[in-house]
């Protein structure tokens, strides 16, 4: 079983990867995404996870969907899985939360 912080590992660099790519310093990143440059180092360097609010203005910032921090063509099978299941916990995340403030404001 693969631990929190392997998951967090590996978001964070898929975010360097993407952020390399396009040229982007942590201090660019970070006033792009309205974050602070220590947060998004932590988040790269696997110490914090983001919110998934984080997350979208991260890939926001990026010009990448968020699925795309999942996917890696060139990674072992083992390493594509775990980000499957990554994926699918934000993704059942963000509709628990989307679910609870559906309901929150249906009651109003």
């Amino acid at each position: 079983m693969i631990s929190g912080q392997d998951l967090r590992t590996l978001l964070g660099r898929r975010i360097q990867f993407y952020r390399k790519q396009r040229q982007l310093s942590q201090a660019t990143l970070a006033e792009k995404a309205d974050i602070s440059i220590t947060f998004i180092s932590q988040i790269e360097r696997g110490i914090k996870y983001p919110t998934s609010e984080t997350l979208s203005g991260i890939t926001n910032a990026l010009g990448v969907e968020v699925c795309e921090l999942f996917q890696e063509d060139k990674t072992p099978a083992e390493h594509r899985n775990i980000l499957e299941r990554f994926k699918n916990d934000v993704l059942g995340t963000v509709e628990e939360v989307y679910k609870v403030y559906k309901e929150s404001g249906s009651s109003s």
